[in-house]
Parts: C-alpha cells; sequence; structure tokens
C-alpha cells in the first residue's frame, strides 16, 4: 500500500469565501500515481470547511444565505467565545458545513457523482490556513 501527503494554503482576501479545490486535489492524485484507494481532504483549520457539492454560484449564494441565517456574523457580542475574538460564527459556520471528505478514488481518477466538486469553505479567512490531502492506496 502507497501513502501520500501534501499541504494547500489558503490565504482569503475576504472573511468568507468558497473555493472550488477540486483541480488542487486532482493534481494531489497524479501526484501520488495510486489508481484504486482513498482521498482525504481535510481542513486543518476550526474555522475552515471541506465539503462536497455542486460548482454553482446561485448554490455558493444559499448556503451563504442560509448560514448566515443559522449563525450570524454580528453582532458580536451574541457569541460567549467572542470575549478575545469575533468569530465565534465561524465555528458554528464550520461544524454545519463539515471538517473533510473521504473520496474513493477508482482507476485513477476522483470516483465522484454527477455534478459532485470539493470545495474549501472559509468562514474567517484574511490570514493563512492549511487543508490536508491525504491518498492511500495501490
Amino acid at each position: 500500500m502507497k501513502s501520500y501527503k501534501k499541504e494547500l494554503y489558503f490565504n482569503t482576501p475576504m472573511r468568507r469565501q468558497f473555493i472550488n479545490i477540486t483541480p488542487q486535489v486532482e493534481q494531489c492524485l497524479s501526484e501520488s500515481d495510486i489508481k484504486e484507494g482513498l482521498c482525504l481532504v481535510n481542513a486543518m483549520h476550526i474555522t475552515a470547511s471541506v465539503f462536497i457539492n455542486d460548482d454553482e454560484s446561485g448554490l455558493h449564494q444559499d448556503f451563504e444565505t442560509w448560514l448566515e441565517k443559522l449563525a450570524p456574523e454580528k453582532p458580536y457580542s451574541q457569541y460567549h467565545h467572542n470575549s478575545a475574538e469575533d468569530n465565534g460564527d465561524a465555528h458554528l459556520k464550520r461544524t454545519i458545513m463539515g471538517r473533510e471528505v473521504v473520496v474513493a478514488v477508482t482507476d485513477g481518477r476522483l470516483d465522484f457523482g454527477p455534478w459532485e466538486q470539493i470545495f474549501y469553505g472559509e468562514f474567517d479567512g484574511r490570514r493563512k490556513k492549511r487543508v490536508l490531502v491525504k491518498i492511500i492506496g495501490e
């Protein structure tokens, strides 16, 4: 069994942003030379997310609207966490959107369903954060 690891880094200019990282993950798979196995993609920061969905701008706006209804950024005072920081909402948004995805690798390709893509979700940006890509298999 082979193992491959790579870290991807993101520093978004905005507080919240969704980035399609499928091409970067596919590049990692190509570098790994693994043809059959599993690919883990994991946000390594508590205010960021990795998830799978459709790459459609209206849907991304729906995510933003929905998340703001569930965990609005302001007023900052509504969160007990915000005594030293102002990112209590970002922690909740990450919990909702998820920490990682695992995708099957079949014949050297990510084995997606129709329209599936991998996204990095940033909820407290403007600083460097990392995503772990770990691929295991043959």
